[in-house]
């Protein structure tokens, strides 16, 4: 059976949690709903008596009934149940009423406290952890949370009835309640057995359905691609296997929860038969009256259902601590961009220094070992290598997205790990090389960087990216809706939305995954020609790719295996012929205006052509 839980390994931030700890901490989302639970409460108590005194009345009216039966004895005992029965009614309407509030509260506030541990969560956390299984964890376990205290509610109330019932038993006949007792360790037992097996099944469960949530994100995501490649039919055989392990699993799940059930009620009757057979032969010796006799009946009847339900709830009561440990364990995940202070970052200057600097995504791979680099305020610095260089990576650096493993990043002198970071990003805009776009209005996704901006502010920005000349081509201004992820808009469409986002944002540094990369040569002019604007007395970072945006930048840096090779300016670098003159020969030259498709290529003509 071990292929059924391939797939099914906990994730890299999963850990247990103790029982009495995850019951400790659950108890501390209903501290605020005290008043509530306090009603519950009290609610579950009466509930419980009115329950306890229905098989007393039912018992008294049959020895009533053996001496007298006048309509006053039958209209008053049947009146007396009726009460009784509408008021056991009453109690339990009230407790599931304001039970189901107090939950729904409950549910509320941990999936608002899970979303914003995912908020909170570095870049790292992202790229090692499949984004629907994060999902999953805020949506269905949160759910499967509620189900963890809605059973505890219940264990409560048929505890209750238990303890009543047992007083009762013994009040009744002492001998006959010893032997009722004597049974209920053996269904203890039964459900304890299935302790371990629940929480199992139930974890893995949980994992299946993240899986599929996951798999299911990941093909809506990637649809046009696969329509592109005509994979369809490879991805619903995928998805076939998956489901079917979902299904596996499920089962196998059902099996246990579905088992316990029968197991205990076959006991519980075991335990009847035998009262009913000494308390029997009681009545036939004249030890106890026949209404007594029912009474027992009746009460073991009452005590098997309470003692059998708590000991499947225990089994049960797994799924909702099992889905409540998964949504802890998301909101106890330990960052791994840690910092050591939270000043206050009223402006910025935007100089940048590296000192020493060491960086690797894991222990295996170091992309920046012992980068020393300095960008003084307002200069704009365009960033080229081959892949896997480290360009991107130090982009993400600035941004403060991933923690550093030695070394300082210096921002206007000060060590970036001092800062309050949502101060920081406020004078931060990234624009990245594929744009990403709200569900909404281009004029909603410019103000994304700045909701409170003034409708004519929007405006104006919009018009700073190429005279405004690409507004011309929306069908409604900047009230055109963008679609899902900005699919209503042209490529070039959307990366202009995106830095005209930045633009409004009014950024002291600017980090540019190479904003020209994708689009076409009129919309690059648009952009360059915005960019020209946007640049003036900023500190930028362009991680390059076109040749204009390098010529235009104040210094270049030549990064390979994360070191920094060569730095100067476009004419100066080409003199060298060294690695940028490499580069510009096999990446750019062919985005020179004067170029000539197998024309060949001298680095010195070049250079002193551009002299």
């Amino acid at each position: 059976m071990g292929f059924i839980m391939d797939g099914l390994d906990a994730d890299a931030y999963d850990r247990t949690y103790s029982d009495r700890k995850l019951i400790a901490r659950i108890l501390r989302y209903f501290r605020p709903r005290a008043r509530i639970m306090l009603l519950v409460t009290v609610m579950i108590v009466l509930g419980s008596l009115a329950d306890t005194v229905l098989p007393l009345l039912l018992a008294r009216g049959v020895d009533i009934l053996s001496h007298s039966r006048t309509a006053a004895t039958v209209t008053g005992l049947v009146a007396a149940i009726l009460i009784a029965g509408i008021l056991s009614w009453c109690f339990n309407f009230v407790r599931q009423w304001y039970t189901a509030r107090a939950v729904g509260d409950v549910v509320l506030q941990l999936r608002l406290d899970a979303f914003s541990a995912v908020l909170s969560r570095d870049m790292s956390f992202y790229d090692e952890n499949p984004s629907g299984k994060i999902v999953s964890r805020v949506t269905s376990d949160t759910e499967d949370f509620s189900t963890v205290v809605t059973l505890v509610l219940n264990l409560l109330s048929q505890a209750l009835l238990v303890i009543l019932m047992t007083v009762v038993l013994f009040v009744i006949n002492p001998g006959l309640a010893l032997l009722a007792l004597g049974m209920a360790p053996v269904i203890i037992a039964v459900a304890l057995g299935f302790r371990r097996l629940a929480r199992i099944t139930v974890r893995n469960s949980q994992r299946a359905r993240a899986r599929v949530n996951n798999t299911i994100q990941e093909t809506i995501s990637g649809i046009a691609i696969a329509k592109n490649f005509r994979q369809e039919q490879t991805i619903y055989n995928e998805f076939g296997e998956i489901n079917r392990q979902s299904y596996q699993v499920n089962w196998r799940t059902g099996f246990v929860f579905n088992g316990v059930f029968p197991l205990l009620n076959t006991v519980a009757g075991l335990g009847t038969t035998v009262v009913v057979w000494f308390g029997g032969l009681s009545v036939l010796h004249g030890s106890v009256t026949a209404g007594t006799w029912y009474l027992f009946v009746q009460s073991i009847a009452i005590f098997w259902f309470p003692l059998t339900s708590i000991a499947s709830f225990w089994s049960q009561f797994q799924q909702g601590l099992s889905a409540s440990e998964r949504v802890f364990a998301l909101i106890d995940a330990e960052p791994r961009v840690e910092q050591t202070d939270t000043q206050p970052v009223s402006s910025l200057a935007g100089r940048i220094e590296f000192r020493d600097f060491y960086f690797g995504y894991n222990a295996e791979h170091t992309v920046l070992p012992g980068l020393n680099l300095t960008i003084p305020a307002g200069q704009t610095v365009a960033v080229v290598g081959h892949t896997g260089a480290g360009k991107s990576s130090l982009a993400r650096l600035v941004a403060r997205f991933y923690e550093f493993q030695g070394g300082q990043l210096l921002i206007d002198g000060r060590d970036i790990r001092t800062f309050d970071l949502r101060d920081y990003r406020r004078h931060l805009g990234i624009v990245p090389q594929t744009p990403f776009l709200f569900d909404g209005t281009v004029a909603e996704n410019i103000r994304y960087a700045r909701p409170e901006a003034s409708e004519d502010e929007v405006a104006t920005v919009a018009r700073q990216i190429g005279g405004g000349d690409w507004l011309e081509g929306l069908s409604d201004g900047l009230n055109t809706p963008v679609g899902e992820m900005g699919r209503g808009l042209s490529m070039g469409q959307r990366q202009l939305v995106a830095l005209a986002r930045v633009l409004l944002q009014n950024p002291a540094i600017l980090v540019l995954d190479e904003a020209t990369a994708s689009v076409d040569p009129l919309t690059e002019a648009q952009i360059q020609e915005g960019m020209e604007t946007v640049l003036e007395q900023r500190t930028a970072i362009v991680i390059a790719h076109r040749l204009s945006t390098i010529r235009d930048a104040d210094r270049i840096l030549v990064l390979d295996r994360g070191r920094i090779v060569e730095e100067g300016t476009h004419d100066e670098l080409l003199r060298r012929g060294g690695s940028y003159a490499n580069l510009y020969n096999t990446y750019f030259r062919h985005q020179s205006a004067d170029y000539v498709p197998g024309s060949g290529y001298v680095a010195v003509a070049d250079a002193e052509r551009a002299g």
